[in-house]
């Protein structure tokens, strides 16, 4: 095992996000908050000793995260919210940032554009 040079954020959705997921038309799943977030994304980030820092990295990339959260449910924007601010970025997820990241695993690490897993 050895230290990773990065920190992670898990970012949880909240009410609002599972409240749109079930408005959307033709929507047939029957998804409680706490399944929702039973399993979320995970992001590595830059490594900080501030936990501002992390926050403060995550408002940068508030976008990105909001779409690819949004699109790993409905790929047709049409379907998305029309309001995706920060401050409703907030509203929608909970970020749960931690600033030590160890690797368990032997080899080496490889990289994939995001969605092409």
């Amino acid at each position: 095992m050895y230290f990773v040079d990065r920190s992670v954020a898990v970012i949880k959705p909240r009410a609002p996000f599972l409240e749109w997921l079930n408005a959307v038309p033709g929507n047939d799943t029957d998804l409680s908050l706490d399944s929702l977030r039973s399993d979320c994304t995970v992001i590595l980030m830059p490594e900080f000793t501030d936990p501002e820092e992390g926050v403060s990295y995550i408002d940068d990339i508030y976008d990105q995260l909001f779409r690819m959260e949004l699109a790993s449910w409905y790929e047709d924007e049409a379907l998305w919210p029309a309001e995706r601010s920060l401050k409703t970025f907030w509203e929608w997820f909970d970020v749960e940032i931690h600033s030590t990241l160890i690797d368990s695993v032997e080899g080496d690490l490889r990289n994939y554009p995001a969605g092409e897993v």
